[in-house]
Order: structure tokens, then C-alpha cells, then sequence
């Protein structure tokens, strides 16, 4: 996971310009997604974007969580080797996948996983643990269980997988077929993890069919859009 989001601690702490030019210079990608799309501050082209970059990160409470960030996650050697590994397992079972470049950033409380062109952005402040103190103010105790180092792997499998993995008109279909495509992208995670991290009815009913159908490979699994197959428990 390149540590993108130590050059970020680096400008946005001390105002280092060279942390700036390097951010431009080698994550232009990362650094143009961050300002137009996470924060949504401007265009990286605006001519007073740097300040105004700095600027919206000078709040007390983003300070706090940009040193929570640096101190919480000094090493991420445990989820290299995790992503390493799972992605490993992710191509053995989805052979025409491209493994993806993993970043990490500093959101400001914003999207958790962001995916575009090939890599994955982690949010690192959405994962200081259920605990953090900040997090109460903005979220329910349910949101805060997964806001916790262990889930940085499955969101990463989850939020790429659904990139790749589309619902054909997702807007227009019924609930039960959205949340059966979800149910089968947690079921491969499950997979790939060896652990069953995510547990809900979909993914039970996505186990159930799976059994009966072990031959089936994980690729047509995902492609599959008849959803009348899938027994859901109603709980």
C-alpha cells in the first residue's frame, strides 16, 4: 500500500511545499481525485487550490485526525502482506482480473475505498477503530464496527470488486436483486479471507446456492442476473 497519504500529513501538518510538488508530482492521479471528487474542494487547476487545499485541512478536528492517522497506522507491514496475499487468491479464482495499485489517504472523514483507474484509495481516518472518540459524533454505533483496522481488507475485495462487477441498471431493479449482488460479492470476500467477515441473509442465501452448485465458477456467479434462484430467509 503506498503511503500517499504521509506526504499529505507532511503538507497539511507543516506546510512543506516540497511534500506538495512531490504529491503532484508522482500521485497526480490520487491528488486530483482527492481535491475534485473526495473533498470536493475545487479543480486542481483553480490557481489558489493549494492554499485552499491547506486551508480546509486547518480545522482543529482534521489536525487531531491527521495525527490519530500517522500515529495509528506508523506501520501497515500487516495489511501489505494481507493485500498481497488476498489479491493473489482473488486472481487464482478470477483469472482475468487486473490486480489493483492500493493507496492510502486522508479523506477527512469522507468516502472509505475510493476506486477508479486501476487503483484503490483507503481512507485511513474512516479506520482509527470503533472506539475513536470522533466517530460518535458522526456515526451509529453499527457504522463504527467496521470502522476498525480489520476491515480495511474486505472493504478494499468489496468496493473493487463492485467496480469491476456492475449490476446492469441497478437503479431500476427490485431491492432483494441489489442486495443479492452485494450478498454475492461478501460471499467471494468471505472466500478469499477464509473468515466469515460479512454475515447477512444475502450472503446466507448465496452459501446456499453456492453448495448446490460447486461447479460454478466465481466469474459466472458474479455475472449471473436471474435472481430467482437465491432463497432469502426473511429473519
Amino acid at each position: 500500500m503506498d503511503r500517499y497519504d504521509r506526504l499529505e500529513y507532511r503538507y497539511l501538518t507543516t506546510g512543506d511545499f516540497s511534500a506538495l510538488q512531490q504529491m503532484n508530482t508522482e500521485y497526480p492521479i490520487e491528488t486530483r481525485t482527492l481535491i475534485e471528487d473526495v473533498v470536493k474542494i475545487g479543480e486542481t487547476t483553480d490557481p489558489d487550490i493549494n492554499s485552499k487545499f491547506l486551508k480546509f485541512y486547518q480545522d482543529t478536528t482534521l489536525q487531531t485526525l491527521i495525527a490519530a492517522v500517522e500515529s495509528e497506522y506508523a506501520n501497515t507491514d500487516d495489511i501489505d502482506k494481507q493485500l498481497s496475499t488476498s489479491f493473489s487468491r482473488l486472481k487464482q479464482v478470477l483469472p482475468d482480473i487486473e490486480i489493483p495499485k492500493v493507496y492510502a489517504q486522508i479523506s477527512a472523514l469522507d468516502q472509505s475505498i475510493v476506486v477508479g483507474n486501476g487503483t484503490i484509495g483507503v481512507s485511513l481516518d474512516k479506520y482509527l477503530g470503533a472506539n475513536y472518540p470522533l466517530y460518535a459524533r458522526f456515526y451509529s454505533p453499527t457504522q463504527r464496527k467496521q470502522m476498525s483496522r480489520e476491515y480495511i481488507l474486505p472493504d478494499c475485495l468489496t468496493f473493487y470488486l463492485m467496480s469491476i462487477y456492475p449490476l446492469e441498471n441497478f437503479e431500476s431493479r427490485p431491492q432483494i436483486e441489489r442486495d443479492l449482488q452485494i450478498g454475492k460479492i461478501q460471499w467471494i470476500v468471505n472466500q478469499i479471507m477464509t473468515k466469515r467477515i460479512y454475515h447477512s441473509r444475502y450472503e446466507d442465501a448465496v452459501e446456499v446456492y453456492m453448495k448446490k452448485h460447486p461447479k460454478l465458477s466465481y466469474e459466472d456467479l458474479l455475472r449471473k442476473t436471474d435472481f430467482s434462484e437465491f432463497k432469502v430467509i426473511e429473519r
